[in-house]
């Protein structure tokens, strides 16, 4: 990620207020959330939807950096 940190990109990050910054990291959390959602649907389209949702959940409680 180091390498993509433009200066404009720190600038913009700088002219965020706090609130801004959490609300696009809820945002791109359940956006991430929704595109797995979708590849597991697409890669196992014989689950019902509780059955993606409880792979999503266990998925992301387990991921690490």
């Amino acid at each position: 990620m180091d390498s993509e940190m433009t200066p404009e990109y720190i600038a913009t990050l700088r002219r965020m207020t706090g609130q801004q910054k959490l609300r696009t990291a809820f945002s791109l959390y359940h956006s991430a959330r929704k595109l797995k959602a979708c590849g597991l649907r697409s890669q196992h389209p014989e689950w019902n939807e509780a059955l993606v949702q409880e792979k999503v959940k266990e998925i992301f409680l387990h991921a690490s950096t």
